[in-house]
This record gives structure tokens, sequence and C-alpha cells, in this order.
């Protein structure tokens, strides 16, 4: 038989350079239903006059608020971050050229826009985006799951105050002061005998304003050796050690002090935060856990609250613990749905404090706050030693409010001794009645019990005792079980969908107000993205 030839390739054309009898327009080549058109529609229906607000009359031509606002919205659902990035997408990519109609703002211009325009106004921005959403049936602000997470702050880990260090600097620096001002006035002493002279200033180290030094009395101090010093001839060897201590007291000691000063009100309270950005703290990281030491670094504390997997709250922190953040998220929430919150608040037991508790009770809102012992109130234990443990906790123990006594498992009484009054970060008062017991000495459960030198002691607030057991019937009821299993996959998955699918794990701008914009855009971006899917 005779060979088959094979059949050539067959390709289709390509002509580069080929002209179009009609140019298509962007519109065209984007498909219905995509995504940019998504951001682009519901950006349009916001009433964004907040926004128009930040800019002046008269001047040059600016670039159009909506469209910057459309551009970052949409480069935050791309994971673009990058304000040049931003820019590059501007010029070579379709959907982004058809959102800015063939604008092209520079990266100077999109960050201008994101850290001085966009700052004062996000809140209200989110707001209008969180309408939408109400309007489309979305979300209906009934159910309010928080959580927060920590986002590594743009900025060097490696540069850090630290409020220990500064203070062991701090008393160094003072003592060195103390030594050179005795050593000056020892100096003065031998000259008043050589001189006879009695008009000498007061003497001693940091007397002269009672306390510690400070920068400004030090000053002072500096100013009134220094006039001595003008005012006496200066023929004595002596004088010259006294000026070479004034001198090191000017130059060194001074700029010292003032440099602790400053890191101080920088501080305000906190452990540490970061040079290139004071609003961070030092804060241990999730993914750090499990590492050997793990080195805390400069980052906020983001708490958000979503319901359906939308975002419909946030706020930015730079403390560590959650608890303290509930009070200050909440009411940023209630300032953005414009005085009211939602019915029901739902959160794991980092959240469930007294403060908390009264605060939602004060609001009228229905709390489903786990508290940190939630889970061994709730459980059946067969294991008889966790039982024992169970039955030493002070909550545990049975009341007898005609005595006032409370009654251990060897049924000795405790007796009430005193009342002792807490003040938190913000501001909220409790108490706490302290009992003893006194006839631990020859107790056979005294090693279960306590591991105390003295007698057991136990310190009760009835009142947290009592938003507990409410806490604790709101969550085992039919409804509270639907809300606590919905909780575990409502927050979580959010945070891992930013963090993780969308590889936001550090911010692009430095300090608290900027970080809050670029947070409000990830959650404008996250909401947009899943209204399209």
């Amino acid at each position: 038989g005779m060979k088959r030839k094979p059949a050539a390739p067959v390709f289709k054309p390509y002509v580069m350079g080929q002209p179009y009898l009609l140019p298509p327009s962007y519109d065209d080549l984007i498909e219905p239903g995509h995504l940019v058109r998504v951001v682009s529609e519901v950006i349009d229906r916001l009433d964004l006059s907040p926004l128009l607000g930040q800019y002046k009359g008269g001047g040059t031509s600016s670039y159009h608020p909506k469209m910057l606002l459309k551009v970052l919205v949409y480069a935050y659902t791309q994971k673009i971050y990058s304000s040049r990035k931003i820019a590059k997408a501007l010029r070579e990519n379709i959907h982004f050229m058809w959102l800015s109609g063939g604008n092209r703002p520079d990266f100077r211009t999109i960050n201008d826009f994101r850290g001085s325009r966009m700052k004062g106004v996000i809140d209200e921005v989110f707001s209008e985006v969180l309408e939408y959403l109400i309007e489309a049936g979305k979300v209906r602000l009934e159910r309010y799951f928080i959580d927060g997470t920590k986002i590594e702050a743009d900025a060097n880990k490696h540069k850090v105050v630290w409020a220990k260090r500064k203070e062991t600097y701090q008393k160094r620096v003072r003592a060195q002061i103390e030594e050179l001002l005795k050593q000056i006035e020892a100096e003065n002493e031998a000259e008043q005998a050589a001189y006879g002279e009695e008009d000498l200033e007061e003497r001693g180290g940091s007397e002269g304003g009672g306390g510690e030094i400070d920068a400004e009395k030090l000053r002072a101090r500096i100013e009134k050796l220094n006039q001595r010093l003008r005012e006496r001839p200066q023929t004595k060897a002596e004088s010259q050690a006294a000026r070479k201590a004034l001198k090191k007291l000017q130059e060194d000691c001074l700029p010292r002090l003032e440099k602790y000063e400053q890191q101080s009100e920088i501080l305000a309270g906190r452990s540490s935060y970061a040079r290139t950005d004071p609003d961070a703290s030092c804060l241990c990281m999730k993914e750090d856990r499990g590492v050997e030491k793990p080195w805390p670094k400069p980052a906020y504390n983001v708490q958000i609250g979503t319901e359906g997997q939308f975002i419909t709250g946030f706020s930015i922190h730079n403390r560590a613990g959650d608890t303290p953040c509930l009070i200050p998220h909440l009411e940023q929430v209630r300032k953005t749905m414009g005085g009211r919150l939602p019915k029901k608040i739902v959160a794991d037991a980092a959240y469930g404090s007294e403060e908390n508790y009264a605060y939602l009770e004060q609001h009228h809102v229905e709390n489903f706050l786990k508290y940190n012992t939630f889970y061994q109130d709730t459980h059946r234990y067969r294991n008889p030693q966790v039982l024992r443990a169970h039955q030493f906790r002070a909550e545990h123990f049975a009341y007898d409010p005609a005595t006032n006594t409370f009654l251990c498992p060897a049924d000795k009484r405790l007796h009430f001794q005193y009342t002792s009054r807490y003040t938190s970060d913000n501001g909220y008062q409790s108490q706490r009645h302290i009992y003893e017991c006194f006839d631990c000495a020859e107790c056979p459960l005294r090693s279960q019990c306590t591991r105390a030198r003295g007698n057991r002691k136990i310190r009760i607030s009835f009142r947290l005792l009592e938003y507990r057991r409410k806490a604790r019937e709101n969550l085992t009821s039919p409804e509270g079980q639907r809300l606590r299993a919905a909780r575990s996959v409502e927050v979580e998955t959010v945070f891992g969908q930013i963090k993780h699918n969308m590889g936001f794990r550090r911010f692009h701008l430095r300090g608290l107000e900027k970080v809050k914009t670029e947070w409000g855009l990830v959650s404008i971006a996250h909401n947009l993205r899943k209204l399209a899917a």
C-alpha cells in the first residue's frame, strides 16, 4: 500500500497589528455579570457626598473620587494592594481601563487618595455599602458574630521601643544626674568655704520640685548653675570639675531624659511600640504558635462582625486581648449603623467579662457571649478525677444567704472577709467579695482544694455569676445552639478568605487612621466579591 503523507498542522490566523474597521469599545470585551461591573454598579448607587466634601473648590481639576474609589475597591478584590501595581493595572488591564474610563492616575495620586481623602470618610462609605446590602436582602443586622485577628503592621520589626527597657534606661540616667548634681554641689561648697559667701542656692538632687527629676526641672537647674558659674571668678581649678559635670548634664543627660519622656508619652500605657509606626504594638501572632520562642511583631488587632459571612462592622485596636476591645468595637458599630446595635451578639469565650455583659444588658442586646469556663460548666464529666477538680471551683460552692457563707466540698464554711473594687481600662467598676475558710489546716481534701500556704480564699462577684447564668441559659437554648454552630464557621471563614485566599496578611499603610481606612477597603472589597459570587 502507498504511505499517506502526514497531515500538515492547522493554525488559527495570527496577524499582529491588524486594523479593525470599528475599534471595539472596552464594554464589548467585558462579559455581563463580571465582578468589575458589580463594583461599578454598587458604587454608582452610593451617596458619596462625604467623600466629595473632602475636595476644596477652584484650582486644577482632580481625578473623580468615584472613579478612584471604584479602582481601589476593584483592585482589593483582585489581590492588588500596592499603589504601583494598581497604576500598572490601569495601563495594562482591560477591566481597570474600562472602570477608570481610560483615566490613568499615577501611584502617588492613588496612594494620596487612599491615605488622605478616604481617611475621614471610610466609615460613611462602608455604611453606604451596608445599606446597599440590606436593600439587596443580603444582611438583616439581627445576628452579629464578632471575633478578632492580628494583622502585621507596615513597620520594621527590629526597631521597637519596649516599656520595660525604657524604664531601666530612665532609672539609669536619673541616677547619673543625681551623681553629677552632687558633684557640682560639693565643688560649690568648697568654693563657698574659700569665698565665704552665704547666698548659695538651695542644695540637693531632685528634691527641688519633689518627686522624680524630669527634663523641665533639670533644664531649670542647669540654667541656675550656669548663672552661678558666670557670676563667680573663674580662677579656681576646682570649678573646672564642676564645669565638666555641668557640660555632661547639659549635652548628654538632658537629651536622654527628654527622649525617654517622649517615649513614655507614645507608649501611653502599652508595653511596646514600633518606631516606624508608633501606633502599632508588638503582639504575638497566630502563625507563630508552636514556634519555640515566638517573637512578637508590630501588629494591629482587627475586630470584625459578620452576618452570613458579609462583614457588617469593623474596628482596629493596638492591644493584644480581645476582651477590652468589645465595647469600643460596638460603639464604632453603633456609629456606623446610625445609633442602633444588632439584636443578638455572638462571640467566643474571650469576650465574656462582667463589663461586656453589663454593656449588652444596658443596650438591651441579647447576650450570646461565652465565658472562660463555659465548656466545663456545660459538660457532663465521666472521669471521676475531673469531676472532683470541678467541685473545688469557687463558683460551685454552695451559698447560704442567711449566714452569707459558702460551703466547700468538705462541708466547712467560708466566711465573708472584705470587698475589693476593680476599675477596668474602659473605666468599668466592679466588686469582688473575698471569703475565707478558717479550718483548712487539718482538712483531708486540702491538697485538691488549694495550693495556698494558708487558708482557701475565694473571690466572688455575684453580678458576674448572674450574668454567666443568663449567658449559659441563652447559649444552651435551641437558638443558642444554632448560633454557636454558626459562629464556628462565620468569622473564621472570613478571616481565612482575607488572609489566606486574598493574601492580605500585612497592612500597606502606617498609623491607626490609615490602617483603619485600608481595612475598610478590604471589607468593602470582600463584601462586593461575595455579592457578585
